[in-house]
């Protein structure tokens, strides 16, 4: 076969490919990024991202994702405005010049039709680190209201802030911060 054919064949298959994951938009009513941290080894400190955006290309069948999600750190809400605020400076978020946290993902450890352990990359203040997130529940089923497909379930995973430069109150709270994330997903119309 000539290179030029080669060429064309290889890209038709690879489009095949793709065409058979389904897209799914996040459906930003019912998606959050929670977050929880230990305060003075008493108590722990809880928050979360009001605010989360992206799209995932999911196929069970052939075991593919991938998750492309932004968060709008400035979005972060404890309930206490004047924490939040302090949240959100430079210390911490610094979400004036780093406005989006990103995770990426394309690797999946998969028990049957459910992504159990979904391996992507964090970013926040403008650093890149590995994160792994871990799949409490996931289905996927027909909507009603939506009349198409929606997948979601719940992920947990873990982050050291000090890693992305955010060193404030070290030791008194946490170095380790725990996500917890809620996902809803709707199938891209048809």
């Amino acid at each position: 076969m000539r290179p030029l054919l080669r060429g064309l064949a290889a890209g038709l298959l690879a489009m095949t490919a793709q065409a058979h994951a389904d897209e799914y938009s996040l459906d930003a009513g019912h998606t959050f990024v929670h977050w929880e941290v230990l305060h003075m080894g008493t108590s722990t400190t809880r928050g979360r991202f009001d605010r989360a955006r992206g799209v995932v290309q999911f196929d069970a069948q052939r075991k593919h994702i991938d998750v492309g999600i932004t968060v709008d750190t400035a979005t972060v809400n404890t309930g206490l405005p004047l924490f939040d605020k302090l949240l959100r400076g430079g210390e911490f978020l610094a979400s004036e010049g780093q406005p989006k946290a990103y995770f990426t993902a394309t690797q999946a450890d998969w028990e049957g039709d459910i992504p159990r352990l979904i391996r992507g990359e964090f970013t926040l203040r403008g650093k890149s680190l590995p994160l792994e997130l871990r799949a409490l529940r996931w289905n996927c089923g027909f909507n009603p209201i939506f009349r198409r497909t929606v997948c979601g379930g719940d992920f947990e995973g873990e982050v050291t802030r000090s890693h992305f430069g955010i060193t404030h109150s070290l030791p008194f709270v946490s170095d380790k911060v725990r996500l917890l994330i809620q996902v809803e997903a709707v199938a891209a119309a048809n």
